[in-house]
C-alpha cells in the first residue's frame, strides 16, 4: 500500500516543527502558508510548496491545518481557492488548530456535504518544544476509523495521540486543557511577583518545589521564562486570549457557571489592552507586579 501523501497549511511557530518531524520521518510532504517566504528552509529540506490551499488539496491524501483562529480555518478550507474546491479534494481533513467545538462540527458538515471527505478536530498540546521533540499531545475527535488512520502520521510529531468522542470532542478536551493552563499561568504569575517582592531567590524556586504538590511541567517551564525573558514567544498572550474567548462561549452553552477563569481572562484582556498581546505568556507576570507599586 503506498504511502499516504501529507499536505500541511499553516507553517507557525508549531507548523513549522510539525512539517519538519514529518519530513524528517521519511513522509511525502506538500506544504501551503499565506506567507510564501516561510516555506523556503521546508522547501530546502524536501517539502514541495503550492500557491494555494486548493493546489496543496489536488496532490495529497491527507491534509493537515494548524492556523490561528476559525476564520483563518473557514478561508483556507471553503475561500475561493481553498481545500474544498481541490478536484480530487483529500480524504482526510485534520484540524490542530483550536476552535470552538460548535464552530467545528459546523465546518466539519460543511467538509463532508463538499467533499465527501471526514473532517478529524485534533488540537494538540506541548508548544513549539514539544512539537520539535514529537511530544506533543494530541486530542482527538471524530470517527474512529479515520482516527486510527490517521495515526500512524500524526506519531511524527505526537508521542499520545487520543479520541475523545465525535466531532468536537477533541477541540472540548483542548478547551478543558487551556482551562487548566490559564489558572495555572494566573497562580504562577502571582506567586512569582509575591516570592520576587518578599526577596527570595525566584531562580531557586522551580528546584525548591520539584516533587512537591506545587510541581508541574508549567512551573518548570513557565517560571524560568519569568526569571529570564525568552528572545522568542513559544506561546503568546494573544492566543491564550482567544482560546479564553471560546471557553466562556462552551460555558454559555453549556450553562457551566465559571468563578476562576472569567478573572483570569480579564487579566489577558488587560494585558493586550497594555500591548502585551504579542508577549509570551510567561510575562503576565509584569501587570501583577506594576499593580504591586506602590502608588498603583
Amino acid at each position: 500500500m503506498a504511502a499516504p501523501r501529507i499536505g500541511f497549511c499553516g507553517i507557525g511557530r508549531m507548523g513549522e516543527p510539525m512539517t519538519t518531524r514529518l519530513l524528517a520521518a521519511g513522509h511525502n510532504v506538500t506544504a501551503w502558508n499565506r506567507s510564501h517566504a516561510k516555506l523556503g528552509p521546508l522547501a530546502a529540506a524536501g517539502a514541495v510548496a503550492r500557491e494555494t490551499p486548493r493546489a496543496l488539496g489536488e496532490c495529497v491524501d491527507i491534509v493537515l491545518l494548524c492556523l490561528g483562529d476559525g476564520k483563518a480555518v473557514e478561508d483556507v478550507v471553503f475561500g475561493e481557492h481553498g481545500l474544498a474546491h481541490s478536484a480530487p479534494p483529500p480524504r482526510y481533513l485534520v484540524d490542530h488548530s483550536t476552535l470552538s467545538p460548535a464552530l467545528t462540527r459546523s465546518l466539519a458538515r460543511r467538509w463532508a456535504e463538499a467533499t465527501g471527505g471526514v473532517w478529524i478536530d485534533a488540537p494538540v498540546s506541548g508548544g513549539t518544544d514539544g512539537a520539535a521533540a514529537g511530544k506533543l499531545a494530541i486530542m482527538a475527535g471524530g470517527p474512529a476509523d479515520a482516527i486510527e488512520s490517521v495515526t500512524p502520521v500524526l506519531r511524527a510529531f505526537a508521542s499520545r495521540v487520543t479520541r475523545m468522542g465525535d466531532t468536537g470532542a477533541g477541540q472540548t478536551t483542548k478547551l478543558a486543557n487551556q482551562a487548566i493552563v490559564a489558572t495555572t499561568l494566573a497562580g504562577l504569575a502571582e506567586a512569582f511577583v509575591l516570592a520576587k517582592r518578599s526577596g527570595i531567590d525566584t531562580a531557586a524556586l522551580p528546584s525548591a518545589l520539584q516533587g512537591g504538590w506545587a510541581d508541574s511541567v508549567l512551573l518548570q517551564t513557565l517560571w524560568p521564562r519569568m526569571v529570564t525573558p525568552p528572545e522568542h514567544a513559544t506561546g503568546t498572550v494573544r492566543v491564550m486570549l482567544k482560546d479564553l474567548d471560546a471557553i466562556a462561549e462552551l460555558a454559555e452553552a453549556s450553562a457551566t457557571v465559571q468563578r476562576v477563569l472569567p478573572e483570569v481572562r480579564r487579566l489577558l484582556q488587560d494585558a493586550v489592552r497594555r500591548g502585551m498581546g504579542d508577549w509570551d505568556l510567561s510575562q503576565v507576570f509584569r501587570i501583577g507586579e506594576a499593580e504591586s507599586e506602590p502608588g498603583m
